[in-house]
């Protein structure tokens, strides 16, 4: 089913995600993603359902649909609509507010109801004309917006105001400062808004600017001789031949053919240390080549590239909604009648009690223009939107929102052993052949032929040293996961090479990581050695000293694991194990505590599933984005701590922000119903709640995770 990703404009607040959301699921699409703070939505497309007639529709709601293939780079300055609608205002506006001036400044023909309705009039049309028919659809659609009531005020204290010019009821009935005041508050608020919720867009858009840049494409003339023409990244293919030079960003995925230089990959692995590639190793598109020069040959266009990947993924992540947010939106959507009704009780009470109608409208409209839906729907996706970028610019990708709230209860984490805890960089540290019969050539030539057909890290070993032109042919191959390779030749002669569960016979050598057999014999063994990562103690001792049991599971020999174990002070091993058998323990330790697995993604890949967060260890592997929860681009485990402590951190930030802005409008509805406010300060305290509370999210950038 084909995947739709569009931008979407004309989102003013977190309401109206939740109209464009409700929108697409009515009509029957599945996964349905809309972000406010992105302008992101993505959805499977329904085959009887053409996308022009879902953009007409979302048109109709009131706002405008940019398919993917039209979106304009973020180097492209766009107009921000509130700031224009805010200074054409604002003139007018100041103006009428001169009056409140009148003991220092004597403007008195600003007293004036024909000349205070004339400068007001602009402004309120062009309030209306803003905040009207996003009001009015919402409405339509069953999900009011703050448009509603920003709009309700503004027109009853205009209404009021040009009822007593044309009655001529003298200037105790003109409120037309409070009509531009309100309007303007609110220009002002959403400009603030609109700036804060695009800068927790920050280091996506890093990202995405790496995207598009110009390369150096290899081409051969009639003569057969080398030319290289500049092209955009955007252009190239699988195939394709570039030239990477010396201060040049790789402008996508490529195997260097000729040529060698060290790498910075700090914009998608978060390691900040340069790298050396040479002949035959992959770079990352969006890398920059620091030093040195290759020619090489593209693996993946610019849409299937690792960095497009992780921009997509970190984009489907922010539209996501964790369980703490769904209470928000259920509150959002009937905030606006609750709303309404609170402010039509105002004015009943206060009219009832003060017996004048003035005051009792003006805190009736005080009341309209306080609340801040925005303010609760907005908690949860500035707070996601900050750290999703923050993780991904250090390497860490999240590939669902809810991942960063599951953090929180993780009480026991699972490491597997081969490439998690060991640099997975194996060299063959000794080997003996058991069987007479064969020289030690012929078990060599043996074991490669075998070996060749696996994908282990130990195979992949043994490959590269006794790599051999002549490997013998076999009529069949079988990988038998978690156990080894058995192969058959033309003579019917069976071979294999793997754990010591393939060794029948009776008090085989023990410790011993790979067996090679014929017909079920013994003919040797080969041992490998591989070392432990670095940061492995640190990442270990990280968790313990939070209380965190740390757990090995392998498929390794015992002997090795508890000696792995023992030097890391792990809490508990769990050694020599199935592909199944690790799914069954994932599936009880995480039945008795929350339980993170953190694997290489791909043998792994049933255990990251059924574990509460599953994390990957598959250095930018496609396979490894599509299986953990939590993928670490960089190589190593380092990042770990940090992704558990980021985690945490969104939720706390989350948790912040819901209780400021539910606090927010407990406080401030009252504070209005009781006059304590006038329209025009009640509609900038809106405003400011907004900013106040995605500057709380922005801190995530910069605080430090403990």
């Amino acid at each position: 089913m084909e995947k739709v990703h569009w931008k979407v404009e004309g989102m003013s607040c977190s309401n109206c995600a939740l109209t464009i959301n409700k929108f697409l699921q009515d009509k029957g699409l599945q996964n349905v993603k809309v972000s406010f703070a992105g302008g992101d939505v993505s959805f499977d497309l329904n085959e009887a359902l053409p996308s022009q007639e879902i953009q007409q529709g979302i048109k109709s709601l009131g706002y405008t649909v940019i398919p993917e293939g039209l979106q304009e780079g973020p180097t492209k300055r766009r107009y921000n609509k509130n700031l224009l609608y805010l200074l054409f205002c604002l003139p007018f506006t100041l103006v009428l507010m001169m009056h409140m001036l009148d003991k220092w400044i004597h403007w008195h023909w600003l007293m004036s109801t024909w000349i205070q309705l004339g400068l007001c009039l602009p402004v309120y049309l062009a309030g209306m004309k803003h905040f009207g028919p996003s009001a009015i659809k919402s409405i339509r659609n069953g999900i009011p917006n703050m448009n509603v009531l920003v709009a309700m005020g503004a027109t009853a204290a205009f209404l009021y105001s040009l009822i007593g010019t044309l009655a001529d009821l003298g200037p105790m009935y003109m409120y037309y400062e409070t009509t531009a005041a309100i309007i303007t508050f609110i220009f002002f608020g959403n400009y603030l808004e609109s700036v804060s919720v695009r800068s927790t867009q920050r280091a996506l858009n890093q990202l995405v600017k790496s995207q598009k840049v110009m390369a150096n494409m290899i081409a051969f003339d009639d003569n057969h001789q080398e030319i290289v023409f500049p092209v955009e990244n955007t252009k190239l293919h699988t195939g394709d031949l570039i030239l990477i030079r010396s201060g040049e960003q790789v402008p996508a995925d490529c195997k260097i053919l000729w040529g060698g230089g060290t790498l910075d990959e700090a914009i998608i692995t978060g390691e900040s240390l340069p790298v050396q590639k040479n002949v035959k190793d992959l770079l990352l598109g969006g890398s920059t080549m620091t030093d040195g020069s290759v020619k090489a040959q593209v693996t993946a266009n610019a849409a299937e590239s690792v960095l497009a990947i992780i921009i997509h993924l970190v984009k489907e992540a922010q539209g996501e909604k964790p369980p703490v947010q769904q209470m928000a939106d259920r509150i959002s959507t009937i905030f606006v009648p609750l709303v309404l009704g609170v402010a039509l009780l105002t004015f009943l009470a206060n009219f009832g009690v003060l017996k004048a109608f003035t005051p009792s409208l003006m805190r009736c409209i005080a009341v309209l223009v306080i609340a801040c839906p925005c303010a609760m729907g907005l908690a949860t996706p500035a707070a996601i939107a900050v750290g999703l970028g923050r993780a991904a610019k250090k390497g860490i990708l999240f590939r669902h929102a809810s991942s960063l709230e599951r953090f929180k209860d993780i009480r026991q984490v699972v490491f597997d052993k081969t490439g998690t805890l060991t640099t997975g960089d194996f060299v063959i540290s000794a080997w003996e052949v058991t069987d007479p019969s064969i020289t030690k050539e012929t078990f060599q030539q043996i074991a490669y032929s075998i070996e060749k057909y696996s994908n282990h890290p130990l195979a992949k070993t043994i490959t590269q040293t006794w790599k051999t032109q002549q490997a013998l042919k076999w009529k069949t191959a079988e990988e038998l996961k978690g156990l080894g390779v058995q192969v058959t030749n033309a003579s019917g002669d069976s071979y294999a090479a793997g754990s010591f569960r393939m060794v029948s016979a009776p008090n085989p050598p023990s410790a011993h990581n790979v067996y090679i057999l014929k017909n079920g014999s013994l003919l040797g063994w080969i041992d490998v050695r591989d070392q432990l990562r670095p940061e492995a103690a640190g990442v270990v001792n990280y968790f313990r000293s939070r209380g965190i049991k740390t757990i090995l599971l392998s498929g390794d020999r015992r002997k090795s694991c508890e000696e792995i174990a023992a030097t890391l002070h792990m809490d508990q091993v769990f050694a020599e194990q199935l592909p199944e058998q690790k799914l069954k323990i994932i599936a009880d330790l995480n039945a008795d505590l929350p339980t993170a697995m953190v694997g290489d993604g791909i043998n792994d890949a049933p255990a990251l599933a059924r574990a509460a967060i599953g994390v990957s260890m598959s250095d930018a592997s496609h396979i490894a984005m599509q299986t953990a929860d939590v993928v670490l681009m960089g190589n190593g485990i380092a990042n770990l701590p940090l992704a558990l402590g980021l985690g945490r951190e969104t939720y706390l930030t989350i948790k912040q922000n819901l209780f400021w802005a539910f606090f927010y409008n407990v406080i401030a509805i009252p504070v209005a119903a009781f006059g304590l406010l006038t329209p025009a300060w009640a509609a900038l305290a809106m405003g400011l709640s907004d900013v106040l509370l995605v500057g709380n999210s922005i801190r995530l950038y910069m605080k430090k995770i403990k």
